[in-house]
């Protein structure tokens, strides 16, 4: 199923699809191919330890995308192990079918980014505790360490929400070990972004305020519809405007829920409740907050939620197909199957449309820095404007903002940094360039106007 997964991955998501925003953002605090870019409160530093090994020395994004694909087969591997004696090999197998298969897991899994390894490091990490609590043996305390540090490493505040049920499962049960094993992980995982905050950000809750506040505000927002209609193969839905998609294409997310809840009756009836509860409790947590607590979607957001849910809702399909006797199995097990090719059909018809757009936007930022570079735009050079870091990134140059969550310099900083070396302004078609840069030249560049000053090259 691994190998299934990393294949899957370099055949259906080009490796040189190129960056996307936030990629770029994380790939720039390690790699020497372009300043680093500003590092908002709520992001973590896990992602850029991840690709550290290739993009320290290497800018190419296809031995980027080719590492991190083989990386993320791995990582399903260990996590769906962790489930070994839980369920049957039968049910794992199905559901890391499941998760892999989806249009999101697919393609996510080689980027750049921190949703995928939250979701196989909470998967492995309910899997380790259920073990550590049960049985003996080394192996489930290493891995309940190691994936907790995981999950907190790329995003801590997604591991509080994920682990929040097993912590509560180990004070209720006095599950004194596993729980302090599992508090360590979360730690260990998380020290470095607490670190940061007293460092960088004025403290611990200056740092969740500040990363609340990039998020439009945490508070009581109805979410559901707009992850909804992000299913069609919208990376950001922010704001969550304009038609839904087919019904075919959400089908499947409507009937998750409910296969899930099927799995958890199954369970209920055979006797071993926790294994199936205790990671839909789980899925709920890590679900809430983008659900229920921010006014915008992306269907990265819920990807642990899917990869938890995959085991009970795998565990109700091998029920429905060993339900039936006699002449009715065979029925049962035909069109569960027709149900499960036409699912993965619609999944991979998504992801394809979602890799053409990426691929096509990319491409457009890699233009526009060629733009810069035949105008006199080069390394050691300033972008800002709107797409400034990705582009920034693409031309090898730094990046800023005067506003809005980026913001990390002033429009004075900005004109005494362009007497000392080339600064570029990217302005969308019918915005109107900031005061310094009305006298500069200007080009046309996709979507917009760009407006440069080249110390040296004028009068």
């Amino acid at each position: 199923m691994a190998v299934a997964f990393t294949l899957a991955q370099l055949l259906l998501v080009r490796p040189g699809m190129g960056l996307g925003w936030d990629e770029t953002v994380y790939v720039s605090q390690v790699g020497a191919h372009a300043p680093a870019a500003f590092f908002s409160a709520p992001r973590a530093r896990g992602v850029s330890l991840l690709v550290a090994p290739v993009a320290s020395w290497s800018s190419s994004t296809a031995l980027l995308r080719i590492h991190l694909a083989l990386l993320s087969g791995l990582a399903l591997f260990l996590a769906l192990r962790a489930w070994r004696g839980l369920f049957p090999v039968r049910v794992l197998v199905l559901a890391g079918a499941l998760f892999a298969s989806l249009w999101v897991t697919l393609f996510y899994g080689p980027q750049a980014m921190p949703n995928y390894w939250v979701a196989v490091g909470a998967s492995a990490t309910v899997g380790c505790f259920l073990r550590a609590c049960d049985g003996p043996g080394r192996a489930p305390w290493w891995g309940l360490a190691a994936s907790a540090a995981l999950m907190a490493g790329m995003r801590p505040t997604d591991a509080v929400w994920a682990a929040s049920p097993l912590v509560v499962l180990g004070l209720v049960r006095r599950h004194r070990r596993a729980l302090a094993v599992l508090l360590a992980g979360l730690a260990a995982g998380a020290a470095e972004w607490v670190i940061e905050a007293y460092v960088r950000y004025g403290g611990l809750l200056h740092r969740l305020s500040e990363g609340s506040a990039i998020q439009g505000g945490l508070g009581w927002h109805l979410a559901v519809a707009d992850q909804w209609r992000s299913l069609g193969g919208r990376s950001l839905c922010r704001p969550c405007t304009g038609a839904p998609p087919h019904p075919v294409v959400t089908f499947w997310w409507l009937v998750l829920p409910l296969l899930a809840l099927l799995g958890c009756v199954v369970a209920v009836r055979a006797r071993r409740t926790t294994p199936t509860l205790l990671p839909s409790a789980c899925a709920a947590t890590a679900a809430f907050p983008y659900l229920f607590l921010i006014d915008y979607a992306a269907p990265r957001f819920l990807l642990p939620a899917y990869a938890l849910l995959a085991l009970p809702v795998a565990d109700a399909l091998v029920h429905l197909a060993g339900a039936a006797h006699g002449r009715g199995r065979p029925v049962v097990a035909t069109l569960l199957g027709l149900a499960l090719a036409a699912h993965l059909a619609v999944q991979l018809t998504v992801l394809t449309h979602v890799v053409d757009d990426a691929t096509a936007q990319h491409r457009g930022w890699s233009r526009t820095a060629g733009a810069l570079h035949r105008l006199g735009v080069r390394p050691p050079c300033l972008l800002t404007g709107g797409d400034a870091i990705p582009v920034a990134f693409a031309a090898g140059c730094a990046s800023a903002a005067t506003a809005g969550h980026n913001a990390d310099t002033t429009e004075h900083a900005i004109a005494a940094t362009a007497r000392r070396i080339p600064v570029a302004v990217l302005v969308s078609a019918g915005a109107r360039p900031p005061g310094y840069a009305h006298t500069w030249p200007t080009a046309p560049f996709d979507g917009g106007r760009l407006y440069y000053s080249v110390p040296g090259s004028g009068p």
